[in-house]
């Protein structure tokens, strides 16, 4: 028994199903519990029971419903539990009824009376409300009048302002309405219709200040011509000012103020100083500045109203674009510009009265221009103004139109570096504007020199008495002794070698006036006079003497004369150095000092007239040859020389008496060259192919001519040949006819090409040439000669030399 108790108190160890029931309890129960407590919906819960096993809905739905009976069961326990306390309480509340209603009733009644005993007071309380509110009314009305006057005041001050044209007041007044006034009184319509106004008020102040400063700007075009002539004209006097002060800096340094167009004063030394700092010896002219010649209220004006509105980067682009507009338009020149200085002294005008202007609007007002801009504008215009000055210089011919234009320039220069603007490439301008002008001096020069050359007499210049002579030498350096000692003389040279020295020192003072205010060094200067001067000597004065030279009417006389003008010229150009040095200071033994080159022009012109003699000469005998009119098949000679030869000789006696003036080796070439020549002629003459026959009563009369011609070259016509070496200019003639002469054909024959053979100088070819003409002439003067034995003979012989002649001949040639 006790085994069995035992066993029957211990637990049975749970089956597989129990454990399983179990398990199916927990589920249920977290499946119930989900229903009963999460809001969410049970799509996945319920899907869970009826996925996960089978017969699981069946057993899920025995389960729900002993759930649902057990909480019946619950519900009925509590509602067991609190019922008799729901009956007391409705037993209570039915014993209240009775007490609520008699309260009621008398609630009723006590409203009813006193409804009926505040109707009176009710009157008079809305009354006195009544006259609460008009009263604060009157006082709210006031207050907002308070505050509407100030505003209609303001408003009213702004139209009187903007009547009266104080539109930079009117825009204060517009600042403070918008800013302090109408925001108190924004809500009234009338205040609304005010700022709605306002915008349309400032847009018009800005319309009339923009129209005004149009007017501005289109009056400053008309009065920059003004300013800039005061301001060129001061800057003028300041330059006249500095060389005062230059001549007077070693009694002390001086100060004092020039010119001032913007409010600044200029002085000597380009610093700028206060006009209240002057020296009391101030000039009496009084100093104008631009703002007593421009009227600029338009432009602050209109600054400062667009600086107001918060605009004025639109009115500075408007500004400045404006303006570079009329830069441009300042900067055309007329089309005939270049025809007076008045021209370009208006061009000049009207660009520095511009930046006049630009200068004072720099310095006046802060920001409308700024240096970047005033710089960009300058050198926008340098350039176009250094191209308008370069094209339109090269249309002048006139150097006193090109001096006055270079004047103008350093003026012009010297006023606008006065307000800090570079101008550097205006004097590196003025470098071309010198070539310029050395150009028309070297063109008006040629006219001058030509007319000298024209209206001189090419012959000596007499002098009568010392006060002549004295008037030469102080015009042209020439010193001789023994001319100086008797009077009257003659001096060698022509009247034009004076005026030529004295044009050429013109162009020197000329080139000169070009030079001041360059600011430039005694040696640039110097160097500018030097090369203006070459110029003029190597091209202008060699061109005039060339021309000169090769003019038909200058005879032989004149191109002797001319080469004697021509070596005092080169001698004076040593004079003309010193001329230089003692303009500049500057001394001849200087590194960079350039040489005159006068040497080479004189000599180069000698030489062309040399030539030209040579050649004139040449000429003049072709001229006398032409008049040669020999008989060719005379039997005999006249036994006299021919006329035409004897008149060529006469003509040379006499031109080379006048070559006495002449230096030596000049007039023996123009002899030894007239006598070649000469020479030739005669032998051209002999030798002439249209010569068809000659006979020897003419080769006889020609060789008296030729004797002439010996006679003359013999006779020493210039001195300084030795012996008898202008007679060997004949010597070809003289051998050929010595050889027809004499007829000694066996002679030339056997000597010939030994080298003292007699008639070395004879060519074969020129004697076969004669040769064969005095075989036809024998033939047909002799008819009857095959008659006479000497005359068979002789023309035998003559066929036997020509035989030899032509072998010779071809032998030459082969």
């Amino acid at each position: 028994m006790a085994s069995e108790r035992v066993h029957a108190a211990l637990p049975d160890p749970p089956s597989q199903s129990e454990e399983e029931n179990k398990e199916e309890e927990k589920a249920f129960g977290n499946i119930f519990a989900e229903i009963e407590f999460v809001d969410l919906p049970l799509g996945t819960t319920l899907r869970s029971i009826y996925d996960d096993q089978p017969n699981a809905h069946k057993r899920f739905m025995e389960k729900l419903d002993a759930r649902i009976r057990n909480h019946d069961r619950e519900i009925e326990k509590m509602c067991n539990f609190h019922h008799q306390g729901f009956v007391d309480a409705i037993t209570e509340l039915l014993k209240v009824r009775a007490d609520a209603e008699k309260l009621m009733g008398q609630v009723t009644d006590t409203n009813r009376r006193l409804q009926e005993a505040g109707r009176e007071v009710t009157a008079q309380t809305e009354e006195v409300i009544r006259c609460r509110i008009q009263q604060m009314n009157m006082a709210t009305t006031v207050e907002k009048l308070q505050l509407c006057i100030p505003v209609l005041e303001m408003y009213s001050k702004l139209k009187e302002q903007l009547e009266s044209k104080r539109y930079y007041a009117a825009l204060k007044t517009m600042e403070q309405l918008e800013k302090f006034f109408i925001p108190r009184v924004s809500q009234y319509r009338f205040c609304q219709i005010m700022a709605e106004n306002l915008p349309r008020l400032r847009e018009e102040i800005k319309e009339i200040s923009m129209s005004d400063l149009k007017d501005f700007l289109e009056s400053i075009r008309k009065h920059s011509d003004k300013v800039g002539e005061t301001a060129m004209r001061q800057a003028q006097q300041h330059r006249t000012f500095n060389s005062a002060v230059a001549k007077q800096a070693s009694m002390g340094h001086y100060t004092k103020p020039l010119y001032s167009l913007n409010g600044r004063t200029q002085t000597h030394n380009g610093l700028m100083m206060d006009e209240d700092t002057g020296d009391e010896d101030e000039a009496d002219e009084e100093i104008l500045t631009a703002q007593d010649l421009v009227d600029f209220s338009p432009v602050y004006r209109c600054l400062h109203i667009y600086t107001v509105l918060g605009d004025r980067e639109t009115f500075e682009n408007y500004y400045r674009k404006q303006r570079k507009k009329q830069a441009r338009l300042v900067l055309q020149p007329q089309a005939n510009m270049h025809e007076t200085v008045e021209g370009y002294r208006r061009y000049f005008n009207q660009i520095v009265g511009f930046f006049v202007v630009e200068d004072h609007i720099l310095h006046a007002t802060q920001g409308l221009v700024t240096r970047a801009f005033t710089d960009e504008l300058w050198n926008m215009a340098l350039s176009k103004i250094i191209a308008v000055l370069r094209t339109h210089s090269s249309y002048c011919d006139d150097p006193d139109l090109v001096l006055e234009l270079k004047n103008l320039i350093v003026i012009f220069a010297d006023t606008l570096q006065g307000y800090g603007f570079p101008v550097n490439r205006l004097f590196d301008l003025l470098f071309e504007v010198r070539d310029q002008y050395n150009e028309t001096l070297l063109k008006k020069w040629a006219l001058v020199f030509r007319e000298i050359f024209e209206l001189d007499n090419y012959s000596p210049i007499p002098v009568d008495t010392e006060e002549e002579y004295k008037l030469v030498v102080s015009r042209f350096p020439f010193h001789d002794a023994e001319i100086e000692k008797d009077f009257p003389k003659k001096l060698p040279m022509s009247q034009s070698v004076p005026q030529i020295y004295t044009q050429v020192k013109e162009l020197i003072y000329a080139s000169l006036k070009f030079s001041e205010s360059l600011h430039r060094s005694s040696t640039e200067i110097d160097d500018m006079l030097r090369k203006s001067t070459n110029l003029l000597l190597t091209r202008t004065l060699s061109s005039c003497l060339q021309n000169l030279i090769k003019k038909p009417h200058i005879g032989l006389t004149e191109l002797v004369q001319i080469i004697i003008n021509t070596t005092h010229l080169e001698q004076a150009c040593k004079y003309l150095e010193e001329f230089i040095t003692n303009i500049t200071n500057v001394s001849p033994e200087t590194v960079h000092t350039t040489r005159l080159y006068g040497l080479s022009t004189f000599k180069d012109a000698r030489h062309a007239a040399e030539g030209e003699i040579y050649t004139k000469l040449n000429q003049k005998i072709d001229e006398f040859i032409q008049l040669a009119d020999y008989e060719w098949g005379m039997a005999e000679s006249d036994g006299r020389a021919s006329g035409y030869l004897m008149d060529l000789i006469n003509f040379l006696r006499s031109t080379f008496q006048v070559f006495t003036h002449l230096p030596g080796k000049v007039a023996q070439t123009a002899c030894m060259s007239a006598c070649k020549h000469l020479s030739t002629s005669l032998m051209q003459m002999l030798l002439d192919t249209e010569l068809k026959q000659i006979s020897m009563g003419a080769i006889q009369q020609f060789n008296l001519d030729v004797i002439q011609c010996e006679l003359f070259a013999s006779s020493e016509p210039v001195p300084g040949f030795q012996g008898d070496t202008l007679q060997l200019a004949f010597i070809d003639l003289r051998q050929l006819l010595d050889l027809f002469m004499v007829w000694d054909w066996s002679t030339y024959l056997a000597d010939y090409g030994q080298p003292t053979s007699k008639y070395l100088r004879v060519n074969p070819a020129t004697a076969l040439a004669l040769l064969e003409k005095m075989k036809d002439t024998s033939k047909k003067n002799n008819i009857f000669s095959q008659f006479r034995k000497n005359d068979r003979d002789k023309q035998k012989l003559i066929e036997t030399v020509v035989k030899q002649l032509r072998s010779l001949v071809n032998g030459m040639s082969s």
